[in-house]
């Protein structure tokens, strides 16, 4: 087994008088999830025991920083799995680029099947920046491609983030960047629940203020769709389920999880919470 190395009490870059971003109240957790427990047939050998044992008893000594070193196959994400089934908290991975990323989702995502392990990274295929070329009097066009895959992903993991206390989030160093407010996001949301007075026009609103489209033909993610008393609503950070919402009056009569591609109704749900389909929603101005 290669060597495993903890350095700890690295000194701290100075950030006295930056600029310190509105950081928002953390909202309940509507679900608490599950405790972290690693499913693998490995065991801890050679200087692992010892990797894990230190970052754990330091993180309980407030250690604000600290660092795992190791040669490529020592074991370094078998590791940090087991300190995070340790401490049982909620990580945040950050890679140098999406290739580390991708292999390191795929890992934790197979220590932590029953967890919520998300993905976040960058959603563009190809990006092409505007540009003018002086020499040749060319101006190019700002392009770009997303990929719908990852930003469904992306929303995934801001739900996770929400609602869950067993989230790992593996991302790239671009998640650093600010993609909209915080604030704005949470208030976004809507909560539905069995029983509870709302009609029809006020859930269409609100569905269009958080940027989903109506489409009664051709129901894709981000979607809505509405059958007389009946909203479609397919939420934008899932990939499998759709939600179904009867009315009676102005009254939410029934909450229901179904197939999109079916049509079969898979649970009765007493509340469900719909995310923004943006990062970028925007209250409208009062």
């Amino acid at each position: 087994m290669a060597e495993l190395v903890i350095r700890r009490g690295l000194a701290e870059p100075d950030t006295s008088g930056t600029f310190v971003p509105h950081k928002p109240e953390r909202p309940e957790k509507s679900d608490g999830g599950r405790p972290f427990r690693i499913v693998s047939e490995y065991q801890p050998a050679g200087d692992q025991p010892t990797a894990i044992a230190e970052p754990v008893a330091a993180m309980g000594e407030d250690e604000q920083t600290q660092v795992l070193l190791g040669v490529t196959g020592s074991g370094k994400t078998f590791t940090m799995a087991k300190v995070i089934e340790e401490l049982q908290r909620p990580a945040l991975i950050l890679a140098p680029n999406k290739i580390l990323a991708a292999q390191l989702y795929g890992e934790f995502r197979s220590f932590f099947p029953d967890n919520a392990v998300e993905y976040f990274v960058s959603y563009y295929d190809y990006y092409q920046p505007e540009a003018y070329v002086p020499s040749r009097d060319v101006y190019i066009e700002k392009d770009s491609s997303i990929n719908e895959q990852i930003e469904q992903m992306r929303l995934s993991a801001t739900k996770s983030m929400l609602e869950r206390q067993d989230c790992i989030i593996v991302a790239t160093v671009s998640a650093i960047y600010g993609i909209g407010d915080p604030v704005d996001y949470h208030g976004m949301i809507l909560h539905l629940r069995e029983h509870e007075k709302m009609a029809q026009r006020d859930v269409i609103q609100r569905l269009v203020a958080m940027q989903y489209e109506r489409n009664d033909v051709d129901f894709a993610r981000g979607n809505f769709r509405v059958r007389g008393d009946v909203i479609d609503i397919f939420p934008a950070e899932s990939s499998e389920n759709a939600l179904r919402v009867t009315l009676f009056d102005d009254e939410v009569e029934s909450l229901a999880l179904f197939d999109p591609l079916t049509g079969h109704i898979q649970t009765r749900v007493p509340r469900y919470t719909v995310y923004p389909s943006s990062h970028y929603v925007t209250p409208r101005e009062t």
